[in-house]
Parts: structure tokens; C-alpha cells; sequence
């Protein structure tokens, strides 16, 4: 530990000599203790320890991060694959933004988990009950036509009744790495359970090994192979 000696005047020094060099003396005293090893190793322990992720319901205010979010779970070219020719991920962040703030919505902020970081949301889960999924996916058909030019009035089920259908998972990609899908996952699996489901399920790209390696490390199952988006997919369940 460093130490700085104490300063004592020689005789004969005029006062404002010694003001001086003591204030030299404390100065060079802060600069030994700024530059000291306990206090890199404290800045050093500071950067290496994971800033505290809270996990919440989300609210409408925070249906633009969360709108981003479900497009990174789908990826640009599912987004695209959805719109019509002239219309971009722009148009498609806008109608997904317009989903997120509705209650009648299957991407609503009411089924949405968040991970916050203080007040910035850098993750989520959307679920919901997959026995609704016709009455709640009315809401994407009717703006997809609006806002994207194309009517996807015809899709396949991706979903059924008896599972809390995971439709969305992601998080920002400098927030990964760290457990947070881990826990969405968790949480709502704790969801399903209040709301009487037996598990959750959800649909992972075949060209996505490391998302079913999470999956299936948290105990998901397969079930049979799918497709959606234009993508061919598995259905797994929890």
C-alpha cells in the first residue's frame, strides 16, 4: 500500500514555502492512491461483475424496443418475407410497434415479458395461450395489410391449444452471453404455470444449433418439424 511521508518544514522556511510544499505533498499523495493497486483492481472487479437485469411485464411505453426486439427473434429476411414488394423493415417496425401497443394483439405488451437494464429493455419473451391464436394473430392480418401491403389472411398454425406458445425471444446482441434468455425463458415458463398451461412451446429455425442447443439445455423437447416465415422450423416444448 502506498504512503506518503508526512511533511515537516526546515527551519528558516518562510510559510508560504511550506504551504506549498505541502500542498505539493498532498497532491502527490491523491495521485498514488488514484493510481494505487487496490484501486485498479476495484475498477477492474467493477467492469467484470454483470450489471444487475431485472425482469418485468412490460408496459406500452416500451413498445418500439420491444418491436425491435421481435424482429431480431424473426430476422430481416422473415420480416421481409412478410412484406410486399415496394414496402421495407421500416414499414415493418411500424406495424409491429402498432401491435406491441394493442391489447388484442398476439405481440401485445401484455403478453411480453422484459429484461430491463435501469430503463432500457434489452430483451424480451412474447407469449400466449395458443388456443387463441386465431382471435389474437386477426389483429397482424388486418394491419399487415395497411401497413405492408399483403394480405396473410392464409397462414398456417404455428401454434395449438395446451401450451403457452413462445412466439418471440431475443436479446440485444452486447447483453448476451450472460444468462438473460435463460431467465426470460424461465419466467415464462413460470407464466404458463399460473395460467394453468401445461408448457410452453415454441417453433426454432432449423439453421439456428446454438438457439435449440439453449432450448434443449433448459429441458425443451421436440416435437415434430414445422415451417413458418418461409423457414423450416421444429417445434420443441417445455
Amino acid at each position: 500500500m502506498f504512503r506518503c511521508q508526512e511533511y515537516h518544514p526546515r527551519e528558516g522556511s518562510s510559510l508560504s514555502e511550506a504551504s506549498k510544499l505541502e500542498r505539493n505533498s498532498l497532491q502527490l499523495h491523491n495521485k498514488m492512491i488514484e493510481y494505487s493497486p487496490l484501486k485498479q483492481w476495484a475498477i477492474c472487479f467493477k467492469r467484470m461483475v454483470p450489471t444487475m437485469i431485472e425482469i418485468r411485464k412490460a408496459t406500452r411505453e416500451q413498445a418500439t424496443e420491444i418491436a425491435r426486439l421481435i424482429m431480431t427473434a424473426m430476422t430481416d429476411d422473415c420480416c421481409l418475407f412478410f412484406c410486399d414488394e415496394g414496402y421495407g423493415l421500416d414499414d415493418f417496425h411500424k406495424m409491429m410497434t402498432r401491435l406491441v401497443e394493442r391489447e388484442d394483439s398476439q405481440y401485445s405488451y401484455l403478453n411480453t415479458l422484459v429484461a430491463l437494464d435501469a430503463d432500457r429493455v434489452v430483451g424480451v419473451s412474447v407469449s400466449y395461450d395458443g388456443g387463441l391464436l386465431h382471435q389474437l394473430r386477426q389483429a397482424f392480418i388486418d394491419s399487415a395489410k395497411v401497413y405492408i401491403g399483403k394480405d396473410h389472411s392464409g397462414m398456417d398454425d404455428e401454434t395449438q391449444a395446451g401450451e403457452l406458445y413462445l412466439d418471440s425471444l431475443a436479446v440485444v446482441p452486447e447483453y448476451r452471453r450472460q444468462g438473460i434468455a435463460r431467465r426470460l425463458i424461465l419466467a415464462t415458463k413460470e407464466r404458463a404455470s399460473r395460467m394453468g398451461l401445461p408448457c410452453v412451446g415454441l417453433l426454432v429455425d432449423q439453421g439456428n444449433p446454438s438457439g435449440e442447443a439453449l432450448y434443449s439445455a433448459l429441458g425443451f423437447r421436440f416435437v415434430n418439424d414445422s415451417t413458418w416465415g418461409g423457414h423450416p422450423m421444429k417445434h420443441l416444448t417445455l
